[in-house]
């Protein structure tokens, strides 16, 4: 994520610690040490440690955002869809930490307001991919498409092989996928 600004490394840093230690057992005092800045310093930014998760979910969904207000004007046609899912995976590439973050921090995600507007993004992707007429198996394709990228975010870890090469195998079966739901 290799961000410059001073409020771009305070939200790196703690998305760091948050994964090391837990969002619960973090504090601001903790991150500020980190850093190397006066809590006075890091207040200036954030007031919370629930201000700084905000604003890392809101700079990390924005290319998600960018891409549910692209597919709203294109056309329903398999390269469209095809190259919803190429964009989205890179989105969720870009913003890897923070959903091994939403992953590992269930509960306190459950309890800020990121959980459920992440639930509507992916709701709102779904209805670009999905026929509003297909079957009920073409549906589950769809869907499955985009947790196939999803599966390969997180635990491609476990398969063994070049991490691009694993990247490359995921989106082709999302691909596969999608051009599949079309097809029937």
């Amino acid at each position: 994520m290799a961000r410059g600004n001073t409020r771009q490394r305070i939200q790196d840093v703690a998305l760091e610690l948050f994964a090391e230690q837990g969002y619960e057992k973090t504090s601001l005092r903790e991150i500020a040490e980190r850093l190397d800045v006066t809590k006075a310093a890091l207040y200036y930014h954030f007031k919370t440690k629930e201000d700084i998760i905000i604003g890392i979910f809101q700079d990390l969904t924005r290319p998600i955002d960018e891409l549910v207000a692209w597919a709203a004007g294109q056309p329903r046609t398999l390269e469209t869809k095809q190259e919803i899912l190429r964009r989205y995976q890179k989105a969720l590439r870009a913003a890897t930490p923070l959903f091994r973050f939403m992953h590992e921090n269930q509960a306190t995600v459950r309890d800020l307001s990121i959980g459920l507007t992440f639930k509507e993004r992916l709701i709102a992707l779904n209805r670009f991919l999905q026929e509003p007429e297909a079957s009920t198996k073409n549906k589950v394709r769809a869907v499955s498409a985009i947790f196939a990228l999803h599966a390969g975010t997180f635990f491609m870890d476990n398969i063994e092989g070049d991490p691009e090469e694993k990247q490359e195998a995921v989106l082709e079966v999302a691909l596969d996928l999608i051009e599949q739901a079309q097809q029937a």
